[in-house]
């Protein structure tokens, strides 16, 4: 992977991360595209980027994040990430093999599509504004939603906004705690990842850490990742909070099902 492939990955990261559009859907894409998508390096870089998205929701929602007086936020977060720790161990290596396959990813992208066509409809009279008013039962269930995204192209931030909205959360509401959820589960993934996780690099088997510190390369890869992950992240996540108050996410839903499509005709007929 060069230079220029990982800032295109560390700005499809930071710009799809928050949105229900799938991130890993579109870097699994671009890395096909570039050739790279077999690389372990490139599939370790495309997971420990994530840290610079995590950073860019504790900036944005710092006065959340650091109100130690409200030990409840913390207890939602803490009980609402165990269903994905668990089931995201217990089932890793087959998560692994469907990352493999663009295919079911583009069908998986199309589905969520149409759901998303309809959500706005499904939920119209949300009974939660705020944060503060969300329960412990309700944010486990949410926890359990999140999960639905373990499927590759599915979204972690679709599954936990729908779950949040099927729960009485406003749109608003549903999305702002599925970034906060993010940051306990994706920094515990990005975690795994780096620290524990064996990788085949080059042949041998290595830690994520020992790939990023075994050349001046990669260490670079990695910290411009994360710094263009973390700057375009922010953005998107205001953009985002600002759009869907005021527009809904059916507009999410047709470039999800426009989206799949084009790479179903892409990778059956380009690159069968």
């Amino acid at each position: 992977m060069d230079f220029i492939q990982a800032l295109v990955l560390a700005f499809i990261e930071g710009l799809t991360e928050f949105l229900p559009i799938s991130s890993t859907a579109h870097m699994i894409f671009a890395s096909s595209i570039f050739g790279t998508a077999n690389d372990e390096f490139v599939k370790m870089f495309q997971v420990s980027i994530q840290f610079g998205a995590i950073l860019s929701v504790v900036a944005l929602y710092w006065k959340k994040f650091f109100d130690f007086k409200s030990i409840s936020f913390y207890l939602k977060l803490a009980l609402a990430v165990i269903p994905a720790l668990i089931l995201g161990k217990l089932f890793d290596d087959k998560i692994e093999a469907v990352l493999e396959s663009p295919i079911p990813i583009a069908i998986v992208l199309i589905i969520g599509g149409i759901v998303l066509l309809f959500i706005d409809r499904f939920f119209k009279n949300p009974t939660i504004q705020k944060e503060e008013n969300i329960g412990i039962p309700k944010a486990i269930a949410i926890g359990f939603w999140q999960c639905l995204a373990m499927m590759p192209g599915t979204s972690r931030s679709a599954a936990s906004i729908i779950g949040g909205m099927q729960q009485g959360l406003s749109r608003k509401v549903a999305a702002e705690f599925s970034f906060f959820l993010a940051v306990p589960t994706m920094l515990a993934v990005t975690c795994y990842s780096i620290f524990l996780k064996d990788w085949k690099y080059k042949g041998v088997e290595q830690k994520g850490y020992e790939m990023i510190t075994a050349s001046s390369q990669n260490i670079g890869l990695f910290v411009i990742g994360n710094v263009v992950a973390f700057v375009v992240a922010a953005m998107a996540i205001k953009f985002f909070i600002q759009f869907i108050e005021k527009h809904g996410f059916r507009i999410w839903g047709w470039y999800r099902i426009v989206v799949g499509i084009l790479l179903l005709l892409l990778f059956t007929v380009v690159f069968k």
